[in-house]
């Protein structure tokens, strides 16, 4: 009980207690949302971002399947008619999964065994331990968009099941993003795939929680990924932003 509210408190101190942070996110999303805009919060863990774009006006769904990170949610959120929490994850099909929980890290909670493999090794995740796992519902991004509508914006920050997300996803929405960490280059370039076979697409990229993008311009799909090889020597993660372009 001890390491389930250490982790839960660490996740508030460090999305919720730091200063001005709302409002450099709500500076930085209001390039993609608006008043009434409908956005999609995919792992929305303890609500940081919910809580920038209902500071812009828009509609928000936060799916979230931690019980742990859906108590906070209920209590910042639950009275709020234009927030709907949903206690699910999601992925290619519908159905039951695992999600591999950290007690004491919660953030880096993953259904993806490979991704958790894979940055195990890695010298940031060295004190990570997924030490017990619940089952899940999962349902795809089409099912979440037949229930709620379109979104003018979708973020998935889902640790390592981003491809999983996007694989459910048959159309293209006006702008996404995804997360970005070095140790796992290469899913995060399938993801990349995935999004450009959506439709044409324009992307960028903002090192972690900077809330500014690293490129002057926008870049197409192999701009991008040189651009993420630069940044992946760094060890440093961040977000891959995508968007329709506007002509």
């Amino acid at each position: 009980m001890f390491g389930r509210a250490w982790g839960i408190g660490r996740s508030l101190a460090m999305y919720h207690g730091i200063p001005g942070r709302y409002r450099r996110m709500a500076r930085f999303y209001r390039q993609f949302l608006g008043p009434g805009d409908l956005a999609f919060d995919i792992g929305a863990h303890v609500g940081s971002r919910v809580r920038a774009w209902r500071r812009l006006g828009a509609r928000v769904v936060a799916v979230e399947p931690q019980p742990d990170c859906l108590r906070v949610l209920r209590l910042f959120f639950g009275r709020d008619p234009e927030v709907t929490i949903e206690p699910v994850a999601v992925g290619a099909v519908a159905g039951q999964a695992r999600l591999g929980v950290s007690t004491t890290t919660p953030t880096v909670s993953s259904m993806s065994p490979g991704w958790i493999d894979s940055v195990s090794g890695d010298s940031g995740f060295s004190r990570v331990r997924w030490d017990r796992s619940v089952e899940v519902r999962v349902v795809t991004l089409d099912d979440l968009i037949r229930a709620h509508g379109e979104p003018a914006f979708c973020k998935i920050d889902v640790e390592g099941f981003e491809t999983d997300v996007l694989a459910g996803l048959s159309r293209p929405l006006r702008g996404l993003s995804f997360e970005y960490l070095p140790p796992a280059h290469d899913a995060a370039l399938a993801a990349l795939g995935l999004v450009e076979k959506l439709g044409p697409y324009e992307f960028n990229y903002s090192p972690i929680e900077t809330m500014r993008l690293a490129g002057d311009r926008w870049l197409d799909a192999a701009e991008l990924a040189r651009l993420l090889d630069r940044f992946r020597p760094l060890g440093r993660s961040g977000d891959v932003y995508a968007r329709r372009p506007t002509s």
